[in-house]
């Protein structure tokens, strides 16, 4: 039944497959986000590396407001994680059997406040930054802490550029030649093919939330958020009504 699958995804119980699919299925709606963002406030929120490398091109040019602005949406990144920390090993130490369920509310709360009043948090700005933008880079900064917590750092989903670079590598070792007689001390090379599988889905699924988030903000505008709210209300909520677990 879809529910227990739902279920499956966040349950306290983790297993490589539920990690996985969870992954793609975040990496789907970072994507989503990143890509109809963009479009609806003109800048990319999911990763940090072109916001850190526009504030030193700022700085150098002079231009002291713009560079702050974007040290203000690394600010809210780096919040976001930190509160996806704070949230999850709080319900650890305290034995709260639904360890993930109240950072994914919270992003399907944030993601319904997007979409229902984004376009008016757009006109209130800080440091030349709109509340909009803010609120996006703290969302993105709680979703991939959340899934690197799940998956001990093993998958992350809001940048790509650490697992494009693994996929050439990985490729890189798929094809290499291992010729005989050639420094056999080291062993042959061999490409982790389930590493590869994984990076490619995230990768793809990525993209293709990416698809998805662009043709939702340019036809339906903010409102095209609150599908991706309700799907991840229900990927937290599922393991309540499939998992009788008792706190210990």
């Amino acid at each position: 039944m879809p529910i227990n699958y739902l279920a499956h995804l966040t349950a306290p119980e983790r297993t490589a497959q539920s990690n996985l699919h969870l992954g793609v299925t975040l990496a789907f709606v970072a994507g989503a986000l990143n890509a109809g963002g963009f479009l609806a406030i003109g800048q990319y929120t999911s990763h940090m590396t072109g916001i850190v490398s526009a504030a030193a091109d700022h700085l150098v040019l002079g231009d002291l407001v713009l560079a702050l602005s974007a040290f203000f949406s690394l600010f809210a990144f780096i919040c976001g994680s930190a509160s996806t920390a704070i949230m999850v090993n709080f319900a650890r130490r305290r034995a709260i059997v639904y360890i993930y369920t109240p950072t994914l509310i919270l992003e399907a709360l944030l993601l319904l406040v997007f979409g229902l009043v984004g376009n008016n948090l757009q006109h209130h700005e800080l440091v030349q930054v709109s509340f909009t933008a803010v609120l996006l880079c703290y969302v993105m900064g709680l979703q991939n802490a959340l899934i690197t917590k799940i998956s001990h750092a093993e998958i992350r989903t809001t940048h790509l550029t650490g697992m494009v670079t693994d996929i050439g590598i990985e490729l890189g070792k798929l094809i290499y030649w291992n010729r005989s007689g050639s420094l056999i001390e080291y062993g042959e090379v061999v490409a982790n093919r389930e590493k590869l599988k994984i990076l490619s889905l995230l990768v793809l699924f990525f993209f293709g939330g990416g698809v998805a988030g662009a043709l939702g903000f340019k036809h339906l505008g903010f409102i095209s958020t609150v599908p991706l709210a309700i799907a991840l209300i229900a990927l937290s909520v599922a393991p309540a009504f499939t998992h009788p677990y008792q706190q210990h």
